[in-house]
Parts: structure tokens; C-alpha cells; sequence
């Protein structure tokens, strides 16, 4: 059951927040965002600290630390290649993450949750740009479909928890994701990291011929992972109702472009190629994020100037030796 009672209420800035997963690309940003925005008891125990996997580890967490308010960022992510090629291990281990964080949740007494979920949850060729209404309406992209099946089931975890127990608990899809703190793993990561190393090496070494997988043709909608960050906060104070919400930009462009612009972001001047032996992924994924923006919220960081601020972010985390990868 729905409740407005949090409708453009501000969070309590003294309430023990969790945000799950914060040495993640997504929980880092989060947490930079709480910080600034003056929350002064943000808990984030590392993986190494406690396994989410483990659910006795997880529920005796919970009972321990009582968080008002969990963040759930904390997932199993790569590009193409990786879910393509480990889908057992991508739907195995972001179910039990979820379950176990939205059980404890639930049987610890937090009030305010927010489940993050991503925008390959709908349907290879849903209309465009995809509304929340396509959810469960088509068949699901092969090469991701064990982390999307995982996720779905979060969406409805979160959804039964709210219809049984009333709970404020809401899910928010975001597009792609990029920024400071990314994986640029040379096989495990989302495609723009990927051909900002890519591009970068090519420069360094010297290369002068760049082949990329697929054709180059599908289109993609990227969001910067602090405007991302800055729609957590909104929504936990503006929205309360069983629909996840889209977070996004509402625009997109080809993967031959995004590459073109990545490219002369990091000064490569060489040929840049396609492999269209290698998968393409779905044709397009563009999210309607009307309900968000109706909700006074509007992305803040242009594309290019994203990509600028990853590469030199990027570039200092090479050198310094503390890149993730």
C-alpha cells in the first residue's frame, strides 16, 4: 500500500543511512553526495568486512547497526562480455546480495529503502524511449538476461515488501553509468571506461588502429554517476509509490559516435574499426524519464564534460597506481 508520507519530506541528516556497495562506482558517488549534503552517520561496510552473499553475516550486521535508511547499490556488474559469459555467477550472487540486504531490512525495522535496479531490466525491443509501464512485457536481451532476471526479482521484492508490510520501499532504473571510480577492467567492463582505455593505451603506445566489438549501430544513453547520485536523494525525499522510476538523461547516441567522442576527448588520432562478428547487445535503450523530471529533478553534467572529468580522473589513477581494474 502506498503511502504520501514522505512526499517532499527532507531525510533526517542524523539518520543512519546505508549505503550498500559504497566502494562501487554508484555507492561512492552516493556517499560523496550524503556527505556533502550534510548526513553525518553514512555506514558502508566493504565486501571485506561483510560478504552480502552471506546471509547469516548479513542478518547479524543488521541486528548490530540498525540502519534507518539503505541505499542498495551493492551488485555484480560488467559489460557484455562478462554477463554474457558468467551469467550463472551474475544472477546467483545478485540474488542472494538483494534478498539477504531487503530481508534484514525488512526484519531490523528500515524504514526507507531505495533498491537500484538497471535499465536492461526491459525488454530487448521495448518501444522507445521505454516507459516503466514495458517492464515484464517482451523478452529480455540474451547476453544480459541473468542480470536482468536478477534485478527484476529486487524490483518485485521490493514491491511485495510494500504491498504486504506497507513499507515505503521504492526501486529506481538508471541508464548507463559512467564517471570518477568506474571499472576499466580490459574484459569486465561497460563500454565507455572500456574505450577510454582502449583509446588512452592506443595513444601511449603509439597504435594507430583501434577495433572495437559490434557494429558501432546501437544506441545508448549514458548519465553521470553523480547525477545519478543527486536522483537518490530526490527521490528518497519525493517519491513513494510501487512503480520503479527511470533515471536518465532522455537522450541518446550511436556506440560509433560515443566512440568518435570519447576518442577526441582523450586525443587518439587513429582509425577506429568494428568487429561485427561480435555481439551488438540491444539495437537501442533510451528510458522516458518523464515521471523524474515531473518530480523537479534534471541531469546536470553534459556528456562531454562527463567523459573529460572520467579521463582525468582516470589518467590520475593510473599514474598514482590506484585504479581498479
Amino acid at each position: 500500500m502506498a503511502t504520501d508520507r514522505y512526499d517532499h519530506r527532507p531525510l533526517d541528516r542524523s539518520a543512519r543511512v546505508l549505503v550498500a556497495g559504497r566502494r562501487g562506482l554508484v555507492g561512492s558517488a552516493v556517499w560523496r553526495h550524503l556527505a556533502r549534503e550534510g548526513f553525518t552517520d553514512l555506514v558502508g561496510p566493504g565486501s571485506a568486512e561483510l560478504d552480502l552473499r552471506e546471509r547469516g553475516a548479513v542478518l547479524d550486521w543488521f541486528a548490530a547497526v540498525r540502519p534507518d535508511v539503505v541505499v542498495l547499490a551493492a551488485a555484480r556488474v560488467g559489460g557484455i562480455k562478462a554477463n554474457a559469459t558468467r551469467p550463472a555467477e551474475f544472477l546467483s550472487d545478485n540474488l542472494r546480495i538483494q534478498v539477504n540486504v531487503l530481508d534484514a531490512a525488512l526484519k531490523h525495522g528500515t524504514e526507507r529503502l531505495l533498491f537500484l535496479g538497471s535499465s536492461c531490466i526491459y525488454p530487448k525491443f521495448a518501444e522507445q524511449p521505454i516507459r516503466e509501464q514495458a517492464l515484464l512485457t517482451g523478452p529480455l536481451e540474451p547476453t544480459n538476461d541473468a542480470y536482468a532476471i536478477a534485478k527484476i526479482a529486487g524490483i518485485l521484492q521490493v514491491q511485495a515488501v510494500r504491498r504486504q508490510y506497507g513499507l515505503p520501499w521504492i526501486s529506481a532504473m538508471p541508464t548507463n553509468l559512467y564517471g570518477p571510480g568506474d571499472n576499466f577492467h580490459p574484459e569486465h567492463s561497460h563500454v565507455l571506461p572500456s574505450l577510454i582505455r582502449r583509446f588512452h593505451e592506443a595513444k601511449v603506445s603509439g597504435v594507430r588502429r583501434v577495433v572495437n566489438w559490434g557494429s558501432g549501430a546501437p544506441c545508448r544513453e549514458f548519465l553521470h554517476v553523480d547525477d545519478l547520485a543527486r536522483a537518490c536523494l530526490h527521490l528518497l525525499e519525493s517519491y513513494d509509490a510501487d512503480s520503479p522510476v527511470n533515471v536518465g538523461t532522455g537522450t541518446d547516441l550511436s556506440i560509433r559516435e560515443l566512440a568518435a567522442l570519447v576518442a577526441d576527448v582523450v586525443g587518439y588520432r587513429g582509425s577506429i574499426e568494428w568487429d561485427p562478428t561480435q555481439p551488438d547487445g540491444t539495437p537501442r535503450k533510451l528510458l522516458d524519464v518523464s515521471r523524474l523530471t515531473a518530480l523537479g529533478w534534471t541531469p546536470r553534467i553534459d556528456l562531454r564534460e562527463g567523459i573529460a572529468q572520467t579521463y582525468a580522473w582516470y589518467v590520475e589513477s593510473l599514474e598514482s597506481g590506484t585504479l581498479r581494474h
